[in-house]
This record gives structure tokens, sequence and C-alpha cells, in this order.
């Protein structure tokens, strides 16, 4: 095929700038995103019921949404969490579930599921989780001082937003923050009882002063009107101006015996910027956007806000696409310094300009070509696409230095320029086929890993395959067709012999080789007892999943273990960032409730996430001692956790899922079990370091227990003491006035004092406007309570985390205590996941070697053979954790694609190596060659034949990526551990390949024995 090419050069070469302009113009149209669009199998459903107890949600609310959700298709687990004022439902599917349908049909059960819940509770939301959910950048929107906040926030909602939504690549715009405006109807309780007024006479007049005609229309000749009524309320003054009748027919002006004005709604959380109170804009792109086009657009319609609103400060942080940029620029760097060392190596080598310059076409022509198999794959340019380019540009640099070097010692040897193309690439063509299909065998597996990780490898997986078989295609093709344009003119002589450095370094191999092979039993045996002594260092590795990376932020989780509101809880930030003013650059806070709509996790009043920014680690480490100890002294019983600011990896990899959750049901009240009988059972509990889970956390309450036989006795009614009650302590709704798209509600506002006095100063009527203070009927009582109910597919459940390193250990004794306490126990957590996807990587792992040996024993005809590549392979993979340990780096997702990158190009160097012995004892049988000698020669001249491809190819690709050691930033982090994998496992793996392959093959072929060797050529 070669020959057929290359007797056609304009063709071949035209039909290569054909596919590189195809290929640009489908680049341009690929989505650019920060990760792959996966979707989570996981849908959450928000509950939000005001001035509800958590028990009150759990049995009204979410055991009713959770029993209608169980005949889901493909549902695998159902979780509930049910907390004060708020609560969710998790469902988690099979991976294989379609989510977009999955989320149709849940919505459809929630709206089956409405006439069966409390007819004043919201609509539940329904939350579908999706990497694209995580917002790319947030938007502080900072009201300048004496600007209404109120007006900042219609701004916001109705313009800020939609302007954002306009922009192209923009999907969703979500605000926390928001404070809306309503009319505040405070009683003068004096006034009211001295003219015989009560609170209900009020509520009565202004709900008759808003009411709209239910669609009356009249007719005048031949046209049609609907009425309205023309006393429809719209501002305060109106409220105030309404005539209240008394219980005795007397009349007044509602603004007489009550305070009517503006004012904002009683928040139930809060966002806070630099410690000053803001909303916050978070902006979530759509799937097909491409990250790099859409981010400017922001960047320029801030830049208009700032002009066009001058009443409110503006200012954008945490933006994601740092993250990608990083990916991009990795990439960038691997390409210069792979193309400038490529270049260096080969003139070092060889000495020729003309050899660099056709890697330099290949290298990017490689690249652009493999963005077409993105586009039929429907693959994004993500960071985990990228790295799967990055991933196989070591592979492809390697082909170009294998055929080149080919087709220059063909040349060497006397073959014409064309024949010496020819054949230089068909004797390497089966082995470089077999070295690409070898690797995919070790990393296309991977994508049959469930949850995200098989998700998130099957980006990559594409790009390593689209990347290695458009290699395979310049290889073959687009390098022996520049090698015979560039040297057409060229006699051989122009092919310069070895550089004086190669030579040397060829005589010190050969000196080497002769040694080991004057004792090779010895030799192979040291060389095997190598590879124990290398992979017992990773003993001494932490595992973790993404590598550290250098974080100059934190994010603080508070909760304050107490039941204060959401005010209190925003003036304790506001006491804690005045602390620590000055030692920050940025600080952003989310207080209370968040009106996300996307936001998944937990929702309460006392809780809160302090994010700060630091100039440096220094700042950054004392700060967080700072805390620690403020904590400590002024705030014991708050919990808090400091940890490095999530960004979109671990948003997509965290978990809130504890490591090992014991769980434990009442089987015979169905309920929880109180706090003092569970104090006592816990005293037994076999574990001992162990933490409460949700639905064990304790919280003050309040309990306020009716004297009905007293109410009876006084001729009253429980609906009215109930209706007080709400009235005085809840958020009271009176109406809402709705004009223009806006609603403004109408509020009853009470004195805030304590609850003691509130009971002592309000009153319920009886018969004949009899006044009894609320407190002759109501005992309160202090109490702790549960501050969750937590509920599985099974009902409520009750559970310890454990704080082991091996907590399976304790599974009989917890089983035991549990019959004896009568309760029944499950296991749950992250650990019986991350178990399950160890037991499948081992199981994807022998399924790759499998694929690897079926592949080399067809490739070599041989079943000996492959077993020779396959132990390269420990040997490699202990040089790489070798490093990993003497330079303190962890076993992570970064590393582990370095030991993929390593040994793709060990496996292509063995097998090569290989190839090229079994090639030479052919021909030397052909001339009459046989048995030992011609093996001893075939190993010997093998040696020298593959000594400088090997060599360049590894010494190219260390001198590529060492730049990354020495570089800093948040790319760098997370490609050292990469770097420091192909460092460690090349090192050791071009040794290999020099001198364990011979050995392995010599006593392999069952002709060993004593060995000579001269300068065999």
């Amino acid at each position: 095929m070669v020959k057929f090419l290359l007797s056609r050069p304009i063709a071949v070469g035209m039909t290569f700038l054909a596919l590189l302009i195809f290929s640009v113009i489908m680049f341009r149209t690929l989505p650019i995103s920060l990760l792959p669009p996966i979707d989570v199998p996981q849908i959450i459903i928000k509950v939000n019921y005001p001035n509800t107890s958590p028990e009150s949600i759990e049995r009204n609310v979410l055991k009713p949404i959770r029993e209608g959700m169980v005949t889901l298709n493909g549902l695998q687990d159902i979780e509930s969490k049910a907390g004060s004022e708020v609560g969710n439902v998790r469902l988690t599917f099979d991976f294989q579930t379609k989510m977009e349908l999955a989320y149709i049909e849940v919505n459809e059960k929630i709206d089956r599921l409405t006439n069966s819940l409390p007819d004043d509770m919201p609509r539940p939301q329904v939350v579908r989780i999706n990497s694209n959910d995580i917002p790319i950048v947030r938007l502080q929107i900072i009201p300048k001082e004496g600007v209404d906040y109120a007006e900042v926030s219609l701004l916001t909602e109705n313009v800020i937003k939609k302007r954002l939504e306009q922009l192209d690549g923009v999907a969703l715009v979500n605000i926390n923050g928001r404070q809306e405006r309503v009319i505040a109807v405070t009683p003068n309780k004096p006034v009211m009882s001295g003219l015989g007024f009560m609170e209900s006479d009020l509520v009565q007049a202004i709900q008759d002063g808003n009411r709209e005609l239910p669609g009356i229309s009249v007719e005048d000749g031949q046209f049609r009107y609907y009425l309205r009524l023309a006393s429809k309320l719209e501002t305060a003054e109106d409220v105030g101006n309404l005539p209240v009748r008394g219980p005795e027919g007397n009349t007044v002006l509602l603004s007489k015996i009550a305070k009517v004005n503006h004012t904002l709604s009683k928040p139930t959380g809060y966002h806070l910027f630099k410690g000053k109170e803001s909303l916050v804009v978070t902006v979530h792109k759509q799937t097909a956007a491409k990250m790099n086009e859409t981010m400017p657009l922001i960047y320029e319609a801030v830049e208009l806000f700032k002009e066009d609103y001058p009443q409110v400060d503006f200012e954008l942080t945490q933006d994601q696409s740092s993250l990608l940029n990083a990916g991009i620029n990795n990439l960038q760097t691997s390409l210069f310094f792979g193309g400038l060392f490529a270049f260096a190596i080969l003139f070092v080598f060889m000495g020729n300009y003309r050899m660099p310059i056709i890697i330099g076409i290949s290298l990017p022509a490689s690249l652009v070509i493999s963005f077409m198999v993105f586009y039929f794959f429907n693959i994004s340019i993500n960071v985990i696409s990228l790295s799967g380019l990055a991933l196989g540009l070591g592979m492809l640099i390697d082909n170009a230095i294998i055929v080149l070097d080919n087709i220059n010692r063909k040349r060497e040897e006397g073959f014409s320029l064309f024949e010496a193309c020819v054949v230089g690439v068909n004797e390497v063509q089966s082995a470089l086929i077999s070295s690409v299909l070898t690797t995919l065998a070790v990393f296309v597996p991977l994508v049959f890993l469930s949850g995200v990780a098989g998700a998130l490898f099957y980006d990559q997986a594409v790009s390593v395959a689209a990347i290695l078989s458009v290699s395979l295609l310049v290889a073959f093709i687009l390098l022996p067709l520049l090698y015979f344009l560039l040297f057409k003119n060229k006699d051989k002589q122009s092919v310069k012999e070895d550089s004086r450095l190669f030579r040397g370094m060829l005589k010190g191999y050969k000196l080497l080789f002769k040694r080991f092979f004057t004792r090779p039993g010895l030799s192979l045996m040291v060389l095997f007892l190598l590879i124990p002594l290398l992979l017992a260092s990773i003993q001494f590795l932490k595992v973790e999943g993404l590598p550290p990376v250098e974080k100059f932020d934190v994010l603080i989780s508070l909760d304050w273990n107490e039941p204060i509101n959401a005010s209190q809880n925003k003036n304790r930030i506001q006491h804690l960032l005045e602390q620590l003013e000055g030692k920050f650059t940025v600080a952003e806070s989310d207080i209370g409730l968040r009106q996300f709509i996307l936001y998944e996790g937990e929702n309460a009043i006392q809780q809160a996430d302090l994010y700060l920014m630091f100039a440096n680690q220094t700042d950054k480490e004392n700060v967080s001692r700072q805390l620690q100890q403020f904590f400590i002294k002024q705030f014991p019983q708050a919990s808090i956790e400091i940890k490095d600011a999530p960004n979109a990896f671990d948003q997509l990899f965290s978990s809130n899922r504890p490591n090992f959750e014991v769980r434990f049901k009442n089987t015979e009240t169905k309920r929880s079990v109180g706090p003092n009988q569970m104090n006592a059972l816990m005293e037994n509990f076999p574990v001992k370091d162990w933490s409460k889970g949700p639905g064990l956390q304790e919280g003050a309450s309040v309990i306020f227990k009716t004297d009905l036989e007293k109410l009876a006795l006084y001729g009253l009614e429980v609906n009215q003491l109930i209706t007080s009650i709400e009235r005085l302590f809840g958020d009271y709704l009176i109406t809402d006035i709705r004009q223009f798209g806006e609603i403004i509600p109408i509020r009853l506002r009470n004195d805030q004092l304590d609850f003691q006095s509130l009971l002592k100063r309000n009153f319920i009527h009886g018969e004949e406007g009899v006044a009894y203070a609320l407190d002759e009927f109501i005992t309160a009582n202090y109490d702790t309570h549960y501050k969750f109910v937590t509920a599985d597919r099974s009902g409520i459940f009750q559970s310890v985390n454990l704080n082991i390193t091996e907590p399976t250990s304790y599974e009989d004794e917890i089983r035991s205590w549990a019959v004896n306490e009568n309760l029944t126990v499950n296991f749950a957590g992250q650990y019986f996941e991350d178990q399950e996807t160890i037991k499948q990587l081992i199981g994807i792992l022998m399924v790759s070697i499998l694929l690897l040996y079926f592949i080399l024993a067809a490739q070599f005809e041989s079943f000996l053979q492959p077993l020779i590549v396959i132990f390269t392979l420990p040997l490699g993979v202990g040089g790489a954790f070798l490093v990993l340990w003497l330079t303190g780096t962890s076993l992570n997702v970064m590393s582990a694609i370095g030991l993929v990158v390593m040994l793709g190009i060990m496996v292509n160097d063995a097998i090569l190596k290989i190839d090229t012995i079994n090639r030479l004892r052919v021909n030397y049988r052909a001339n009459g060659i046989v048995g030992k000698e011609a093996l001893t020669k075939a190993l010997y001249r093998a040696g020298e034949i593959r000594l400088k491809p090997i060599v360049m190819t590894s010494i190219t690709t260390i001198l590529a990526l060492v730049p990354v050691v020495f570089s800093a930033g948040l790319g760098a982090d997370l490609q050292r551990p990469l770097v420091f994998s192909v460092i460690g496992g090349l090192t050791i793996g071009t040794f290999t390949a020099l001198y364990f392959v011979p050995l392995a093959y010599y006593f392999l072929s069952g002709e060993s024995g004593s060995v000579k060797f001269g300068d065999e050529r």
C-alpha cells in the first residue's frame, strides 16, 4: 500500500490537506466545556415547608413521596432527610438509566401526589444532577450605601438574570440572597383593645379590600367586557385607608389601629460578599456551548452592567474556566516541548535538520485530524478528552521516531529513496499496529467501569483511540511521503551517519550487553528479583482521588448547633470576618437556607458556608489555625469543617456519603429511638470510635402543650387557639397584591419579644368578646429533639459513622448488639462502593491482560513470546511507584494515567524489539545460519538496531515532561504526578527493553547455552 501511495504523492498530499481542512471546520463546531456532560444517576426532590418540624415533614410529606417513587424504572436506592422547615428525597438509579426519562417520570409522580400533600406547602422541586449543573462563574451583586435592597433584588431577578440568559451559551442563571418587599401590618394592641377590635377584624378587612371578581363579564351592545373592582389594593397607603368594622359596628381606618409600611420579608438566608449583604448569581452553560467563547461574553456583559447600574457594584468570582485553560495550556506545552525536544534529540542523534521538520509537521496534523473523530463520536473538548490527547502524544512521537529511524537505516543500507520508504514502513507496520492495539487493550476496557469514573473514561478512551489511530495513519502514509519529498533531490550522502554522542552510547550499550550475557541466568534472576522489590514501594504511597493542588482558598462549613435565626447567623459570620480583617483577599458566604434552584446540599437556618481566598499559603494556614481557636473559645458547641474550596472536579467526584455507616431501625415502633434511650443503647456499642449520623444529632426545642379541658370550659375552640398562635409566631400571610407580574405579600407582624411575653400579652376572645391571655391555655417546656429524621425505602433509620480503618471486622459484633437491643441493622457507605469499584477494576485489568496476550500471540505467532512483554510491565510499574515514593507523590487519578502512558511506550518498545529479533532470525536462517548462532546474532543485532529509537523516544518523552516538574500553578500541580509516573517508569522501562527483553527471549527460545558475541553486523 505504501508503494502505491508514494507513487501518487500529489494525490496523497491533497487528500491529507482536505482531511486537515475538514477537521478544522469540525473542530470549530465542537463544544468546549470543563467536563464532559455526565448524567449523575441521581435525582433530588426538595421540599420547603415553613414553620414545620422534621417529624411533621417526614410523616406528612417525605413518607408519601418515598412510597410513590418506589415503582420508578431503574430505581436502585431511595433515601430521605427531613429537617426543620426543609427536607429532601434522594433517588439513585442504575447508571444505564435514561435520566431524561427518569426526570419526567419523577415530575409526573409528584403531580399525582399533590392531592396527598399538605395544601399550604409549595410544590416540591425536582433537581436533576448533571456535570453541566456546576456553575462556570459566580457574579457578586453588592448594593451601594443607601440603595434599597429590595429594588436591587428586583433588578437582579428581572433585568440582570434575563440579560445573562440571553447570552450565547448560557443555559441557566441561579440567584441566592434575594429579599422581597412586603407590606407589614403591625397591630397596635393597646388601641385595638380599647376600641374593642380583634386581629381577625383587621385581617378580614384587608382580605375583603383585595378581592377580585371571578371572571364576570358584562355586555354593552355588541361588545363584551370583563369586570374588575376599582377598589383593588396597590400600595401600603391603600391598605392603611381600608375601613375596619368592629364587633359593635364601629368603623375606623386601619392606619388608626395598626402600623402599615413597606419592608423586607423575614429572611431565612443571606449572602455576604466581603462582609456586606449582597446577592450572588451563578451562571451555568449549555451542554453544546464553548466555555472559552461564553466566558468573554459574561465578562463583557458585567462591564456593561457597571455602566448601566452605577448604584450597584459587580464582581466575578470562582471562574471555573481556569481549569479548562490549564488543560489547554498543558496540551500546548506538551506539543511545544515535545516538538522542540524531538527536534533537538533527532538532531543530536542523527545530525539532520529535515527529520525534525517532518515530525514538526506530523504532530499538529495528527492532533487536528483527531478532532474529526471527536465530531463523529459527539465528544466535547474538555479537560478529560484533552488529557487523553496529551496521553497519546507520547505514543505519536514514538511511532514517528521509529518509522523515520527505520527508513533512514534502510537508506544507510543502500536502498534507493523510494525502496527505503516502502521497506522501512512495511518492516515496522505490523509491530506498530500491535503496539497501538495493546495500548488500547490496556486502556479502553476502563470505559466499562460503573459510575462517574466510567463515564469520564469514555471521553478519554475515545480521544486516546482517536490520536493513536490517526498516528498510525500519519506514520504509514504522511511520514514516508514527507521523507520522500524532502529527500527527493538529495543523494544518499545527505543521510548523515550517527552522531558522535550516539556512537559513544552504542559502545557503552554493547559493553554492558556482553557483560549481562556472560552470566545470563544470574542477570535474569536479578532482574526478576527487582520486580517485587520495586512493587513493594506501593505500600508507602498514599492513595487519593485527585492530586493535591496548591490552593489559596478554603471553604468553611459551619453548623452553630443552636436554634438561632438567619439574622443571628449573619451577625456571627460578620463578627468572624471582622476578626480576620486584612488577612484574606476575598470573602463570600452563603448563610441559612439557599435559594438556588439546583442546590442539593443540606439546608438549615443555623448553617453557613464561608469561602475565603488568600494571597499566599502562609496566610491560609495561619487563618485556618486562628479559626479553630476562635470556635473552641467562643462557640465550643459549633461544628466546623475547614477544607480546600472544591473545584468542578471535586464537586463531581466528592460524595456526601460517610465512608462506613451503621444504620439501625426500631422494629417495634417504626419510629426514631428517643435521645435518652439511644444514649443508653450506645454505651454498649461495640465500636468506640464513632460519630453521630444526621438522625442522631440533637437540637433544642420548645414544646407547647395545650389545656384542652380549660378551652372547653371557657367555650373556646382549638382552631381559634391554633390560628392565634400562627398569627403570633408565624410569618402570617394575609393576602397578596398582584400587579404587572409582581407579587407583594401583605403579612401580619407582631412585636419581636420572647415567646413567654407574647403569650402573656396576646389574647383569645371567647363568648361575648371576653378576652383570655394565651398563656392560660398553653404550657411551654424546653426539650431536646433530633434535628433530622432520616429514612430509606423501608422506613425511618438512625445511624452512626465508624471512624476506623477496617470497619468490616466489627460487623458480627454490631449485629449481635443490634439483636440484643431489638434493633435491625444494616451497613451502607462509600466504603462498599469503593470495594465494588476495586473489584471491577481488577476484573477489567484481567480482561486487559488477556486481550494484550491474545493480540501479541497473534502478532508473534507464539504463546511464549507475549509473556516477555507482559513481564516487562511490572518492572515499569515498579519504577513508577519508586519515583512516586521518592518524590512524596500520592497514587491518584493523574499518576494512574501516567502509568498508562508509560506502559504504552514500554509495550511499544518491547514489541518492536521482539519483532526485530524474530525478523532477523528468519533472515539468518534464509542465509544458512541456524540454531544458537542465529539466536545470538539476532539478539545482538536487534539491540543495535532498536537502541536509537528506544533511547530517543524515552529521552524525548521525559524531556518534554520535565518542565512541568519545575512549573507552578493549577495545571502543573495536576500534571506533576503523571510526569513522575512516566519518568520513573520509562527510566526503568528503557533499561528493561534494552536488557530484560533479550535475556528473557534468550531463555524462552529453548536454545540457550554459552554465548559469545563479536561485532555482529
